[in-house]
């Protein structure tokens, strides 16, 4: 396969998604699927029309097969994934009532978990035209987060685009060294993906408008802060603008985050404005929650552009 234009570091999870609402205890049949957000990322960009390829570790377990044939039939490279024998993929279960998540996660010690800087194919990442990263890789282990900012120099030096989701889960790690390594991360990328709830836990800001404000004056040229059903909002030099939401069946919001950002990647690395790449990516994450799970509803590029033709002409 051919060196991929995008390439993403991070920990897939095989995923399990109740099939109906209720307290986890209350459930009886789980849909199986795939997650772990940079493996959503990944699928995401190759449905939108990117070339992605992922570098991460994974079990050598039926877990680990099964994301293997995933990401062959997606068309990510998959080159650079290394097996380990003495470790586990990590999975998770996903409950629901109304629009509230419960999320239980098996994951310590995880295959992934267990990266190193030295692991990284330090060409492959040199040739790619982005690094995508994000803060749970840099949470589930020390030697993660070494590895990811060690990915994020490799880039830098080859003169490449570095894009940033922070992805906050308290449960994974302090606030107080999640905000120093995130914040540290967004001095460092071009282009940066935090949620609104979470900047809010981040910054101790309110507004959003302070808050991509505030991310923007750490040094990236493209500041998008995701608010759910209230769109987003755009921030870069030029200033600030809100792009509103799609109005769709939405019925689990799981990995809607991370299919943004696959969109907005490859929408920008084809030379599009951050203004039409948000409203891409907005399209596609929209598009993401009329289906269970993380990966079946993504949408590929045919269907993003359907929904914005009818839009456009609505």
């Amino acid at each position: 396969m051919p060196q991929p234009d995008i390439v993403a570091i991070g920990e897939p999870m095989l995923e399990f998604n109740a099939e109906e609402e209720g307290a986890l205890s209350e459930v009886t049949r789980f849909l199986a699927g795939w997650g772990g957000d940079t493996s959503n990322f990944c699928i995401a960009a190759s449905r939108a029309g990117g070339k992605a390829g992922y570098l991460t570790r994974i079990g050598s377990d039926e877990f680990g097969n099964s994301f293997l044939a995933l990401w062959r039939r997606e068309g990510i490279d998959t080159s650079r994934v290394v097996r380990d024998p003495e470790a586990y993929t990590a999975a998770y279960f996903i409950s629901r009532l109304g629009r509230e998540h419960f999320f239980t996660y098996f994951r310590k010690d995880s295959a992934a978990s267990r990266m190193q800087p030295e692991f990284l194919p330090r060409e492959y990442i040199a040739q790619a035209r982005l690094l995508h990263v994000s803060g749970i890789s840099q949470a589930i282990s020390t030697s993660a987060c070494d590895t990811v900012f060690a990915a994020i120099g490799i880039a830098r030096q080859a003169g490449r685009l570095v894009s940033y989701d922070p992805n906050f889960r308290p449960r994974l790690w302090p606030v107080e060294r999640a905000r120093a390594v995130i914040h540290e991360t967004c001095r460092l990328a071009d282009l940066v993906f935090p949620s609104l709830e979470e900047a809010r836990q981040l910054t101790g800001l309110d507004r959003a408008e302070e808050i991509a404000r505030f991310y923007l004056g750490l040094g990236p040229k493209v500041v998008l802060l995701k608010m759910g059903s209230e769109g987003s909002l755009l921030a870069t030099a030029d200033g600030i603008e809100r792009q509103p939401s799609f109005q769709v069946a939405s019925i689990d919001m799981s990995g809607a985050g991370d299919t943004f950002d696959g969109a907005f990647v490859t929408a920008f690395l084809e030379g599009r404005t951050p203004s039409a790449c948000a409203r891409f990516a907005n399209a596609a994450a929209a598009l993401t929650t009329t289906g269970l799970g993380c990966v079946r509803p993504i949408p590929r590029r045919e269907e993003i552009e359907k929904l914005l033709s009818r839009t456009a002409q609505g």
